[in-house]
């Protein structure tokens, strides 16, 4: 829904009617379905040995072959749903979902872990940009800013079960790394991200904007809190959910810096 909501806010960002944002957001949910879905089917196993109780094919409530199809006819939907967007954005589209999905199908157990966080944070804006009437790409501090909060988010979403991966054979680059090192990783990346959407709305006139300042500020605040609690007190999933809160405060100033953010 997180992913959604800001595809959503990206296409009003570069000016989308709304119609085409509309159909943006319908394609981007299923794409998250279906890597959600690809996720659970692929790991049913692993989340079977390690007792997890939030996942039904673990569970036996629902098949991992009923789950692996609707995530497959998930993932067309999506792709299909973003053809009248047209094909740049649909090429686009169809890059950030195939990098999901190579993740979910072995990346996650390589050093390369978060090459596919990197891709597909990182080319998300531009399937807002190259849905305009006339496609443009995002300026490069915009590809800078998603592949940081891709990053961020890997290492969020993965740090909680960092044990459980350990005891399923699971090596990531964040498994690599250790927990510690791991942490300062997602706040360091998410206060990255943050600086480089006020560097980018920084170079337009008037330099830098009010919500720029304010929003690099309340980053700072989340970093360092998060970077504190997590160290102190140790991880859960409240740190993926934070790290989403503040990515949305990074969304925000991309919105208002509208058009900028344009190449």
């Amino acid at each position: 829904m997180a992913v959604t909501v800001v595809a959503v806010l990206l296409g009003v960002a570069v000016g989308l009617d709304p119609w085409r944002v509309a159909v943006l957001g319908v394609a981007m949910l299923f794409d998250q379905v279906s890597v959600g879905l690809s996720n659970d089917w692929i790991d049913a196993e692993r989340d079977r040995a390690v007792g997890r109780t939030d996942k039904p094919v673990a569970l036996g409530q629902i098949s991992a072959r009923s789950v692996r199809t609707t995530a497959l006819v998930a993932a067309a939907a999506g792709v299909l749903l973003t053809l009248p967007l047209g094909l740049p954005a649909t090429a686009a589209h169809l890059v950030t979902l195939a990098s999901a999905w190579a993740y979910n199908a072995g990346l996650k157990n390589s050093p390369l872990s978060v090459i596919p966080y990197v891709v597909s944070f990182g080319l998300l804006p531009s399937i807002a940009s190259l849905a305009r009437p006339a496609p443009e790409l995002p300026a490069w501090w915009v590809y800078a800013a998603g592949a940081l909060l891709g990053i961020a988010a890997h290492f969020a979403n993965v740090l909680p079960d960092l044990d459980d991966d350990r005891r399923t054979g699971i090596r990531g680059l964040p498994h690599r790394l250790g927990l510690r090192p791991s942490i300062l990783i997602t706040w360091v990346a998410l206060l990255l991200a943050a600086v480089a959407v006020t560097v980018g709305v920084a170079g337009g006139p008037g330099g830098i904007p009010v919500f720029a300042i304010v929003g690099l500020l309340v980053s700072l605040v989340i970093a360092v809190v998060g970077t504190a609690i997590a160290l102190s007190r140790g991880v859960g999933r409240w740190l993926f959910r934070l790290v989403i809160v503040a990515a949305l405060v990074d969304v925000a100033m991309l919105v208002l810096a509208g058009r900028r953010m344009l190449a």
